[in-house]
């Protein structure tokens, strides 16, 4: 017991310390003094909050919170919902609205709700230590806490409001606070991955949450609804909430230009460090509200033994390019794999797949080909369909032309064939090459990130093209032009495409 009690002391006393250096920023003003900047700052909700909460907003206020934080607080009669990227604050920014709603009496029985109550009761803490520990507010609003009612799950203030910790499922009975429904429902975290798998889970939850919740509030009173939480799964509570919604707020990690959405805090070196430890898949997910399942078209990827490349008749190195000259991670990839064909199977030796500047990407050429180190015949193609030619001409040949003087001579060739369109060609000429073990990745390149890159563009190809597939195509094109030259030895003739003006060769 002894050292329980010790333990404990040591908490309230942590506790306590922590109070003492925010009782510290506690203004010195009048009584009067302080009732006039709270009525200058209660006009406006973001310096409210700067004000009263500086721990949570050591970063300055981005554009789109400022609006979100305008549209929660000036419409009583609302619905919400934010899909934030992990890393922006959307709980914090909710909780701050609340506490400016609750605090300015314009809301007065929140409901908070999650997937569970535990977890429920986890994200309400904030909300009642502040009320316990936050000594600015003491000062300006006195203490609120409300003698036996005030447990970590539900607690009421002086003041008349009331926050209650609901989770997913649980009846929402008793919920009225004195005369008052409630006004402010808060669902939080109320979508998890095993749900969404779980289609029938996702409708029972959606049922309870507009049947049972709700309907607790008032018909004749505003009620205020904040749905939290990103796209985790295209059929979950979150996307049904967004069709309802007055306003359906999404934002991710990088804007559409490939920039942070929060520059101050989440800096891109960072970015592209978490983007490097985790697999496009939870990347996509967690951070771009994108959600992509492994498996819809392609199955699995076939790792083997290639033939040694002097038994090819030749090789094939097809490169993808990207216009952007940038690592710039909402780029297209880059890509260069060299593929050879054996005995009616096509394999991919190595490659290169990857958001690159073109210097690096001209250099990828050289790399396979001291890879091949003349063992094998090697043609060089680049995809140069009509929208690319012009970039091709002006800049990647006189890149090609430079390198040529440093590191020799590369004959490539650039393929102008008019393409179907990307989904199509690599479902109907890879998907059956893959699921007959025709199409063959190279096993002692398994631990190649780039091959690692393209099995993983593989499996998470899907009909809306969601997800990167620059691999991919990549890959259909050499297979495109193995075939066809192919058929030129057997036929004696060869045509790569056709194009109206043709392009230069270099």
């Amino acid at each position: 017991m002894g050292k329980v009690d010790d333990m404990r002391a040591w908490n309230e006393w942590r506790e306590y310390h922590r109070a003492l250096k925010r009782d510290k920023a506690v203004d010195k003003l009048s009584p009067v003094e302080r009732m006039r900047r709270l009525e200058k700052l209660e006009k406006d909700p973001v310096s409210w909050m700067l004000f009263f909460f500086a721990e949570y907003t050591r970063h300055p206020f981005t554009s789109f919170q400022k609006k979100a934080i305008r549209r929660i607080t000036s419409n009583p009669e609302w619905y919400e919902v934010l899909s934030w990227s992990r890393e922006l604050a959307k709980s914090t920014i909710v909780f701050m609205c609340i506490m400016y709603l609750v605090l300015t009496k314009r809301k007065r029985n929140v409901l908070l709700v999650s997937n569970s109550h535990e977890n429920a009761t986890r994200l309400l803490d904030p909300y009642k230590k502040s009320f316990e520990q936050n000594s600015l507010l003491k000062a300006y609003y006195g203490d609120l806490r409300e003698a036996g009612n005030w447990t970590a799950d539900e607690f009421s203030l002086t003041s008349g409001a009331a926050f209650r910790a609901l989770g997913a499922m649980e009846s929402p009975r008793g919920t009225r606070k004195d005369a008052f429904r409630p006004d402010t429902i808060l669902p939080d975290d109320f979508d998890t991955d095993a749900d969404c798998r779980n289609p029938d889970i996702v409708k029972k939850k959606w049922q309870w949450f507009e049947e049972a919740l709700i309907p607790t509030r008032s018909v004749s009173g505003d009620l205020l609804v904040v749905f939290c939480g990103n796209v985790i799964a295209r059929y979950c509570c979150v996307t049904r909430a967004g069709a309802k919604a007055d306003h359906w707020d999404i934002v991710n990690i990088r804007d559409a230009e490939g920039r942070s959405t929060w520059p101050e805090k989440n800096t891109e070196e960072r970015i592209r460090r978490i983007e490097q430890t985790i697999s496009t898949k939870a990347f996509q997910q967690e951070y771009m509200n994108n959600p992509l399942s492994e498996g819809e078209v392609i199955k699995e990827v076939i790792w083997g033994k290639c033939p040694p490349m002097q038994r090819l008749q030749f090789a094939v190195a097809y490169a993808d390019p990207s216009p952007s000259n940038a690592r710039n991670k909402a780029s297209s990839f880059k890509a260069d794999f060299l593929l050879g064909y054996c005995d009616g199977t096509f394999y991919v030796y190595t490659g290169f797949l990857d958001h690159v500047t073109n210097d690096e990407f001209v250099d990828w050429f050289y790399n396979l080909r001291d890879y091949a180190s003349e063992r094998v015949q090697v043609y060089y193609f680049i995809e140069n369909n009509s929208l690319q030619d012009p970039f091709y001409e002006q800049v990647f040949l006189p890149m090609f032309a430079a390198r040529a003087r440093e590191r020799g001579f590369i004959g490539i060739t650039p393929d102008c064939r008019c393409k179907p369109p990307k989904f199509e060609r690599i479902e109907g000429n890879l998907e059956p090459l893959i699921r007959q073990g025709r199409l063959v990745l190279n096993i002692d390149e398994r631990e190649n990130p780039h091959m690692k890159r393209l099995e993983e563009q593989f499996l998470l190809l899907n009909r809306q093209m969601k997800s990167p597939a620059d691999g991919p195509d990549c890959i259909e094109g050499g297979v495109w032009i193995i075939n066809q030259k192919i058929s030129t030895l057997n036929e004696g003739s060869y045509t790569i495409g056709q194009r109206v003006r043709a392009s230069k060769r270099f």
